[in-house]
């Protein structure tokens, strides 16, 4: 059987092959109405009664189902949200963190405790959330970035994915870094500790630690002061 434990998840080329040797899969939701009372046809998942029905599957076995049993169907209708997807998303029920409806998280990303992944943010294979940090609304943090502890990734904000070509080097971003709103770091840039990227900055280079860089191409405009440290603090409670 094909898990992702079978491959390193760190590297370009064995997430290739993990996406490669998976099992495609299309699975849907069709909504039923008709008399299946007492059928049973694996592998389908089937629940309800009183005419009413949901039944869960591949898009192949549903379609199946349902011209076989054709004649006990009143009517339905089928709901769909991927197509031939190699990487189901991530099971994150039992991870110590803050995930809010609507993230998009697939298998092979790393979250550490009490991080908080906001409504629609997205975070593909191979990533990593240190301890404490923040991946706010419709930020993409893309496959293999590293993000480190007390983190603030701002709305909008897009952290490269490295996957493709596969010697590029994954985006690092050292701990207690601010990244604003709307602000881009390509592929292979490190951000220092500590450093401050203004909103709607595009940084094309390696940031050194305790520095603000804003613009695009980012420069740096200042060194990290008391002033900056307040203004840019992130709030405990927020993690809890």
């Amino acid at each position: 059987m094909i898990t992702k434990e079978n491959y390193d998840l760190t590297n370009p080329y064995e997430i290739a092959k993990y996406i490669r040797e998976a099992k495609k899969s299309t699975p849907v939701k069709a909504y039923i109405e008709g008399n299946l009372n007492g059928v049973y046809e694996a592998p389908i998942d089937l629940y309800g009664s009183d005419e009413f029905y949901i039944a869960f599957g591949e898009n192949t076995d549903i379609e199946k189902f349902l011209k076989k049993y054709s004649e006990k169907i009143k009517k339905y209708k089928i709901e769909s949200d991927r197509r031939n997807s190699a990487i189901p998303l991530l099971d994150t029920r039992y991870i110590n963190a803050r995930i809010e409806p609507g993230a998009l998280i697939r298998e092979g990303v790393s979250i550490g405790k009490n991080a908080v992944i906001m409504m629609g943010a997205v975070i593909n294979i191979g990533a990593e959330i240190g301890e404490n940090s923040m991946v706010d609304m419709n930020a993409v943090v893309g496959a293999r970035g590293k993000i480190g502890k007390n983190v603030h990734v701002g709305a909008g904000a897009v952290i490269a994915g490295v996957l493709e070509p596969p010697s590029s080097n994954p985006v690092i971003i050292e701990d207690n870094v601010l990244i604003g709103a709307n602000a881009v770091i390509l592929e292979g840039v490190r951000i220092g500790k500590g450093s401050v990227v203004a909103a709607g900055a595009i940084v094309t280079k390696n940031v050194d630690s305790g520095v603000v860089v804003a613009g695009a191409p980012a420069k740096v405009t200042k060194i990290v002061d008391l002033k900056t440290k307040n203004k840019t603090k992130i709030m405990e409670d927020l993690r809890r």
